[in-house]
């Protein structure tokens, strides 16, 4: 069975930092497109950042500068480091793997982790 799980979030000051990590199981997804999406109430998932099985990587215009995104093939994690964070940042942050381009989503999706970013 796949699963995602991210952990990491938690709440932290305006211009402090987090890392999340997302753990993947059930399959071996070197070779697929992960990345991070969040969530607001109210709002739709916003897309946050990706990177591809050969390592590059893409950056919402919001995020771009502070937060960088890092995967380990070999075990299956993908990282977020959020740097200089604000409270706009807040929101639940999703962990998502293997990118359809048919539906315009990520095939797996984890729980989800809170991140509270305080002024």
């Amino acid at each position: 069975q796949v699963q995602l799980v991210e952990s990491g979030g938690g709440l932290v000051q305006a211009g402090g930092s987090l890392r999340l990590s997302c753990a993947a199981s059930g399959r071996s997804f070197s070779t697929y497109e992960m990345g991070w999406f969040r969530q607001t109430p109210g709002k739709e998932r916003e897309f946050v950042s990706t990177i591809s099985p050969g390592g590059s990587t893409i950056y919402a215009d919001s995020v771009k500068g502070r937060f960088a995104i890092s995967r380990d093939k070999a075990k299956n994690l993908v990282y977020l480091q959020m740097n200089s964070l604000k409270p706009e940042d807040t929101a639940v942050y999703y962990c998502g793997a293997d990118w359809s381009g048919s539906r315009g989503e990520y095939v797996y999706w984890g729980q989800g982790t809170q991140v509270t970013v305080s002024a």
